[in-house]
């Protein structure tokens, strides 16, 4: 008996030695993100594909253009890119022609590609013109949140998303947090009629954001899983409960929605908010 107690307690040291070097690995990177603005200093790169030239991007705190910008950050996505793009321009085209008030655009960002990716990116700007399709060419690898946030802080919509390339949400699905975002728009700032006929009022002047959510998949995921992995994702969500609090119950999803002013707030990093 006495030999398990010792087991036990031996486990439960390992458990939370590693929960404590996972919460100081996170707090110490959000820190050293905060303060050392080194890993963004890149300049985002845009290229049209028929003049081959190098023009300056957009940026967030530009008027919109655009009603819905798509951010898809790719690193190394030659096979799964196209079967994502197809569905989602598919989709894009079909709402479009639905409504014409309608506009978007795709900005895929390459995020220092070692294989084809740019190549298969640029074959769909020519294929449906650089106004509708976008690429942002950062040079090297800077990881895939650098890519959303440099995407985002160069695209030029009223409501911005960002999604994955390998396809795992539908991008049908964007629908349910547009309509989100418009409901508590109208909801919380009591719009009405009078805002609805306000020429001036725009749905991206409002600091709103919306989440996918793949939790109530968890149960048929946590079938599938091997013990261990099962065992460390929990012990990531204990820890991104801990520092993000319990608002959000899947924080990995790649598919949320943000205004354009909740987009200026989220993105920018602290030196551009300052010469604003």
């Amino acid at each position: 008996m006495g030999l398990l107690w010792t087991i036990a307690e031996v486990l439960v040291a390992l458990i939370l030695i590693i929960a404590s070097f996972l919460l100081t690995a996170i707090v110490s990177e959000a820190y050293r993100r905060r303060h050392n603005n080194t890993h963004v200093d890149a300049q985002a790169i845009f290229e049209d594909p028929n003049s081959l030239k190098q023009v300056p991007c957009p940026h967030i705190h530009d008027p919109a253009e655009k009603y819905l910008s798509l951010v898809i950050p790719a690193f190394n996505e030659e096979y799964r890119l196209p079967g994502a793009l197809d569905e989602t321009i598919n989709y894009l085209q079909q709402r479009a022609a639905k409504d014409k008030s309608f506009t978007y655009e795709v900005v895929i960002v390459d995020d220092g590609s070692a294989d084809a990716t740019k190549r298969v990116a640029f074959d769909f700007v020519k294929k449906y013109t650089v106004d509708n399709v976008r690429i942002i060419l950062l040079g090297r690898n800077h990881g895939k949140g650098e890519a959303i946030r440099k995407g985002m802080l160069h695209s030029r919509g009223e409501l911005l998303l960002m999604l994955d390339a390998d396809g795992a949400t539908k991008v049908a699905d964007l629908e349910k947090l547009e309509n989100q975002i418009h409901a508590v728009a109208k909801k919380e700032f009591c719009l009405g009629e009078s805002a609805a006929s306000d020429s001036s009022f725009r749905i991206s002047d409002m600091p709103l954001a919306a989440f996918g959510s793949r939790a109530h998949l968890e149960e048929k995921a946590l079938a599938t899983r091997k013990w261990y992995r099962n065992f460390l994702m929990k012990g990531f969500h204990l820890v991104v409960l801990l520092t993000a609090g319990s608002g959000i119950r899947d924080t990995q999803c790649g598919f949320k929605m943000f205004t354009r002013a909740a987009a200026r707030k989220l993105f920018t990093n602290i030196r551009l908010k300052r010469q604003v």
